[in-house]
């Protein structure tokens, strides 16, 4: 992940805002990654609509293996320079106002969708509590950001940059036994926060480099093998990150080795395409429409696919009618996400995505 591309090399491009520069290739790569993140949405809520089928879905194994880690530990890698040069209170402020504030508004959004819809046996406290359940749960991610953003700003403000302590709280929050609410995810992402946070600090990763091609081999296998064991009770959601006996601590364990290599390897691969194809059309829609919007993105069709309960996949919905229905969502999610990015360009904590 260190192996970027800077200013000035070739397939780069930049935008200059004060000493800050803004590399496309992570942009690129979140654009992968908010693709990811609605397909695997759509293959839930609507391909297996009714079913849990997606948990063996090898579609559905492949993207969950590694696209939220990854999102996460680009996050840390790109808030670095907020977390070492910020004031505590700064740093926190800004980083509410980039993530909690439009989490409110499109939170409010579908809790005021959902009030036109509530009928006379629903009570006012009812919808109320719904809407702090949609305010909590619908947007995980993002909470699990700000979480992490706070938690090592906390710690390099105390300690300076103390990498020992920032990798033992990696640890720690990981395997802590706090299973309510969306506390589990908070805990499986965190550590992808600090190794992005920490793959940005020059403290000899050069050497590593130099043997990359070995470790993309060893990590393409273990991710292989990684992925012909992953079962359901391997997925976050299900083990909750927590061990009380052999098997529920083969498949933690199994989920963090898959996750950190098959995120590494998923990365160098969109290093690769984007070294070979960043002059094409598609290549730079994605960058920049796409992974400049990657906030945008993921708040939208979290407001979308929290309605699919509403749609009735009946036996009528056969599999080619679903693919073509999911097909035609996912255009209209990211055609919706540009025209709403265009219209409120003065809005930048609509508009951007993660800095």
């Amino acid at each position: 992940m260190h192996n970027h591309v800077t200013v000035g090399s070739k397939g780069s491009d930049s935008r200059q805002d004060g000493a800050k520069v803004r590399d496309v290739t992570f942009d690129f790569a979140k654009g992968v990654l908010i693709i990811l993140v609605i397909v695997g949405h759509l293959l839930q809520y609507v391909i297996y609509s009714g079913t849990e089928d997606y948990w063996l879905s090898p579609y559905f194994k492949a993207i969950y293996m590694f696209h939220m880690p990854l999102f996460m530990a680009i996050s840390g890698y790109l808030s670095s320079r907020a977390i070492l040069r910020k004031s505590f209170s700064q740093g926190v402020i800004d980083r509410a106002v980039q993530l909690v504030l439009p989490m409110f508004f499109w939170c409010a959004l579908i809790w005021l969708s959902k009030a036109a819809l509530m009928t006379s046996a629903d009570s006012l406290s009812g919808v109320m509590l719904d809407f702090f359940g949609e305010f909590i749960g619908t947007y995980w991610f993002l909470w699990a950001a700000f979480a992490s953003f706070c938690a090592i700003k906390l710690l390099t403000s105390f300690n300076g940059l103390s990498l020992w302590i920032v990798g033992a709280s990696a640890i720690a929050v990981a395997f802590a036994p706090v299973p309510w609410s969306i506390a589990p995810l908070v805990r499986y992402t965190y550590p992808f926060y600090c190794l992005g946070f920490l793959f940005a600090q020059p403290i000899g990763w050069q050497a590593a480099r130099r043997h990359k091609a070995v470790f993309v081999v060893f990590l393409s296998m273990v991710a292989f093998m990684c992925f012909l064991v992953w079962g359901r009770e391997t997925y976050v959601y299900n083990n909750l990150v927590l061990i009380y006996d052999g098997e529920s601590a083969r498949q933690v364990l199994l989920m963090f080795i898959g996750s950190v290599a098959t995120s590494a390897v998923a990365m160098q691969l969109m290093f690769l395409c984007w070294r070979v194809g960043h002059l094409t059309r598609v290549a730079r829609f994605i960058a920049v429409e796409l992974g400049q919007s990657t906030l945008l993105l993921y708040l939208l069709q979290g407001a979308v696919f929290r309605f699919m309960d509403l749609i009735g996949f009946g036996e009528l919905w056969d599999l080619p009618s679903r693919i073509g229905f999911a097909t035609l969502l996912g255009a209209a999610i990211v055609v919706s996400a540009i025209i709403i990015r265009r219209i409120a360009r003065d809005h930048g904590w609509l508009s951007r995505g993660y800095a």
